[in-house]
């Protein structure tokens, strides 16, 4: 018996001790694995504003650097990270509730023709040869009364960010101080030989949001005046969809592009809509699909089945704002699991970084 324990055991393995199978250490780890997302899901609460808070003080850190070389105190520095993430907090907020006060304003002006449109779709559905019940379904989507709900979902959502956004303020206060007592990423992540892991996991998220945000404000500027030409009313919320979309990877083109496709159809009947929908895509695939994603690739590289993977996981884990968030937190999983481990040379691979010093 301790011949054959002996024989089973892995390379490297202590006398008398038995390793645990390839595939036993697999479905164990994949076990662990779902007990601790199903506890981050029902967490979220918490959890998302606070991975929200994380991203702004990593992205707002690096004006400490600059005071504390010209010999300003630690609490100077702080303070200045705190304003700093306090503003981008600000903007998006505002961004956010000017869009909705717009969508919201703009709903009743556009009743009659919301539900002529509705009228239209669900007789050419139906003569399509499509049952009453799919061709109901199709035309409620833009029905006014559908899309008040929209609306009213959407204020209820804001509502909700706001007071999520009271825990994202506190968070950011503490993150901020704490981020103080790290002179080295390696003292978070576990000693020098994590250093690296650790410095290039902060540097990669604020590149991806610099890329992304820099994307983001090109397109939203093109989009908007594309639409503002093409008499598409208020323009300017559809622009500021298009650069929030930006920040969902792979999917986000098409979130942005619906809701002014919808609206293009319902003053202007299917002409226009085709002209927004190929105006968008010319525009946005160049930008979205052809040009960002190298620039994103070098940021942090991820793989593309990856990128969009983590869209979806990470948005049914900790809801909506894991869209967004997605990437950095991807991101965080390979850089405390597999960037340090020595056997996961496949794992880092298959994730787009298949060198463990980060080069290609």
């Amino acid at each position: 018996m301790s011949e054959q324990a002996t024989t089973d055991a892995p390379a490297g393995a202590a006398p008398g001790r038995v390793g645990l199978a390839r595939g036993t250490r697999v479905l164990v780890t994949l076990a662990a694995a779902v007990l601790v997302f199903a506890g981050v899901w029902f967490a979220r609460d918490i959890l998302a504003p606070a991975a929200v808070a994380a991203v702004v003080v990593i992205i707002a850190h690096p004006v400490r650097h600059p005071l504390e070389r010209r010999g300003w105190p630690r609490w100077v520095a702080t303070t200045a990270v705190i304003i700093v993430a306090y503003l981008i907090l600000a903007i998006l907020a505002a961004l956010l509730l000017f869009a909705s006060a717009q969508f919201v304003a703009m709903l009743p002006d556009y009743a009659d023709e919301l539900q002529a449109t509705a009228a239209s779709i669900a007789d050419a559905l139906a003569s399509a040869g499509l049952s009453d019940e799919a061709s109901d379904a199709a035309s409620s989507l833009l029905d006014p009364g559908t899309l008040v709900g929209i609306a009213t979902s959407i204020a209820d959502a804001v509502l909700g960010l706001a007071t999520a956004f009271f825990f994202v303020l506190a968070y950011v206060i503490f993150m901020a101080a704490d981020a103080a007592r790290f002179a080295r990423a390696g003292t978070m992540f576990g000693g020098a030989a994590a250093d690296a892991i650790g410095t290039r996991y902060f540097s990669g998220v604020r590149r991806y949001y610099v890329v992304n945000a820099t994307f983001g404000a090109i397109v939203a500027v093109l989009d908007g005046l594309l639409l503002w030409a093409l008499g598409i009313p208020i323009p300017i919320v559809w622009a500021i969809l298009a650069f929030v979309t930006n920040f969902v990877p792979n999917i986000g083109f098409v979130l942005g592009l619906i809701p002014p496709a919808v609206l293009a159809l319902v003053i202007g009947g299917w002409p226009l809509a085709l002209v927004v929908v190929l105006a968008y895509s010319a525009i946005n695939v160049t930008l979205q699909v052809l040009v960002q994603p190298k620039f994103v690739s070098d940021a942090v590289d991820l793989s593309l089945t990856l990128s969009f993977f983590s869209v979806v996981f990470w948005a049914f884990v900790i809801g909506p704002i894991g869209a967004i968030l997605s990437i950095p937190l991807t991101l965080l999983v390979r850089a405390l699991l597999v960037e340090p481990d020595d056997r996961a040379d496949t794992l880092r691979r298959l994730s787009g970084n298949p060198m463990r010093d980060g080069s290609r």
